[in-house]
């Protein structure tokens, strides 16, 4: 561990219930991230705000609220996200799902909340990782580029967290260290171009989310589903569907009409939730919507693209 001297320490009230590690469970990329830990109630993070790096531990404060203390140079520009992180700016107005799966899920979950984290590249990279390959692949890929490549966690941080990479430092990953991290050329490609653009990138955050995935898509090897899936967590975009993901529509289709869909039928079937279809989606995922889904068959191969 890093110790350092003088965390900032601060409370956090949102005008929203909230319950802080829910709502924070989709920043983190597999069991073993080395940005994202959970300990016990509190959560830890390690994130590269524009002011410099920064640890922060948040646990809940009441059930519209979080304690956080952090450390590192990014700390204040940390605290001055930290309502976004925690869905202050998550309007749940206008969610009124009929179906009573749907109706359940958000009577049981009503602090589950959107956070909004500004922070682009931290997850542009993850996505343009799980692009097409299995989410213990991608969860490994991103453990050893950002263990490689990424600093220390500042502060009393548990063992092994760091702080994602710079865009400088994305830019200057050798192709064959992607090559070793299980990442082949083309996902490779895309996250170096990423970087060369993430000053352009960043700013799309102060768009509307509709308008920033949509110039996100602009970028070659950017599609609709790397740009949602994006869009969800840096721009606490409610209805950002992951429209190409390889399970999804399966686990929607199970859990609310009994039977798989593919992605149009998804589509279709939750038009009339908009601009809430992601927040649906994420209530189906905590009531359990996995759980929903018949176990048929073996699990097709993880790709490894080191022995090509």
């Amino acid at each position: 561990m890093t110790s350092t001297a003088s965390p900032l320490d601060t409370r956090v009230r949102v005008r929203w219930p909230v319950h802080v590690s829910s709502t924070l469970r989709p920043l983190q990329r597999g069991p073993w991230d080395p940005c994202h830990r959970a300990d016990g109630n509190a959560v830890w993070r390690a994130s590269r705000m524009n002011s410099g790096p920064v640890t922060y531990r948040l646990v809940q404060d009441g059930a519209d609220g979080a304690r956080c203390t952090a450390w590192g140079p990014g700390s204040a520009e940390l605290v001055d996200r930290l309502p976004a992180l925690l869905g202050d700016d998550d309007d749940p107005t206008g969610f009124a799902p009929e179906h009573p799966v749907l109706v359940e899920a958000h009577r049981r979950f009503p602090a589950l909340r959107i956070p909004r984290t500004g922070r682009v590249l931290e997850s542009l990279v993850p996505a343009v990782l799980e692009q097409r390959v299995h989410g213990v692949a991608a969860f490994a890929s991103w453990r050893r580029l950002v263990t490689r490549f990424g600093d220390p966690a500042p502060g009393p941080a548990p063992d092994g967290m760091r702080v994602p990479p710079s865009a400088e430092v994305w830019r200057r990953v050798p192709s064959w260290e992607f090559h070793r991290a299980n990442v082949d050329p083309g996902r490779a490609r895309t996250i170096v171009r990423c970087a060369q653009l993430a000053d352009r990138l960043e700013r799309l955050a102060d768009d509307t989310p509709a308008d920033a995935r949509r110039r996100l898509r602009s970028i070659p090897g950017i599609g609709v589903w790397t740009a949602a899936e994006v869009a969800q967590r840096a721009f606490g975009d409610a209805d950002a569907l992951s429209v190409g993901d390889y399970h999804l529509a399966t686990v929607v289709g199970h859990a609310l009409f009994g039977s798989p869909l593919d992605d149009a039928g998804m589509v279709a079937r939750l038009e009339h939730l908009r601009p809430h279809r992601y927040r649906a989606v994420r209530l189906l995922v905590a009531a359990g919507g996995y759980g929903a889904v018949p176990k048929r068959g073996p699990r097709t191969p993880v790709t490894d693209h080191r022995g090509r």
